[in-house]
């Protein structure tokens, strides 16, 4: 999928001026859905054409700020689908008809064993795992988390993900001369893959440290 879609950048780049805040919004909404969609092929464009002043900021370093953003916005918006779906038809609905959005109950499964083991912080530390991030809402809704609650934590993953992203693609820009989209991604992403294990290790700790923070609050309030 990376090289069936990375063929078609040439085409979106040229739009990225005027529309490139607009695509990067709806395609992280895409990606953060049911529909199997890379995001590499996304923010890491984005952050490149930022770091090269076409996307319609004067200041590339504003304009790859604003990229992020908008793509957690997007991912937020994609993650609601999700979440509201799951939440209004339940369970035993997605793992009867899920595979016509894309969704195998294999996975269903596995998202839902991951959160129901691990609680609410899940939404947070998945949002940055590949075979997951965009399933983990699933699971949130089905156990009707709470909406800020849900609407936080997948801000939070999200956008350490994106601006991981952005900032491949924005170094490549500053340091490349001249490169193809195909390379540009498949570069970009073994170069985010690589730091992915340390950064998902502190967003363990992150989690960690909120469910003990919460426990020892919940108990206080219990003895109180």
């Amino acid at each position: 999928m990376l090289e069936t879609i990375a063929s078609h950048l040439d085409t979106i780049a040229a739009l990225a001026p005027t529309w490139g805040l607009v695509f990067v919004f709806v395609f992280m909404a895409i990606e953060s859905s049911f529909v199997p969609f890379p995001s590499e092929v996304v923010m890491i464009p984005a952050g490149f054409l930022a770091a090269r002043g076409e996307m319609g900021l004067s200041s590339p370093m504003l304009a790859a700020a604003v990229a992020v953003a908008v793509g957690v916005a997007g991912s937020l918006a994609g993650a609601y689908v999700n979440y509201f779906l799951a939440l209004k038809v339940g369970k035993p609905f997605l793992e009867r008809y899920g595979r016509w959005f894309f969704l195998k109950p294999a996975a269903l499964d596995r998202a839902c064993e991951v959160f129901n083991r691990y609680g609410a912080a899940t939404t947070f530390v998945c949002r940055m795992l590949p075979a997951i991030r965009q399933l983990i809402s699933i699971p949130a809704g089905i156990a009707r988390m709470p909406l800020g609650e849900f609407t936080l934590f997948t801000a939070l993953g999200a956008g350490v993900w994106t601006a991981i992203l952005a900032a491949v693609g924005y170094a490549i820009g500053r340091s490349t001369a001249d490169i193809g989209y195909l390379e540009l991604c498949t570069r970009g992403k073994e170069m985010a893959t690589a730091h992915l294990p340390l950064v998902v290790a502190a967003a363990v700790v992150l989690a960690l440290a909120y469910l003990v923070v919460s426990r020892l609050v919940m108990r206080r309030s219990a003895k109180s």
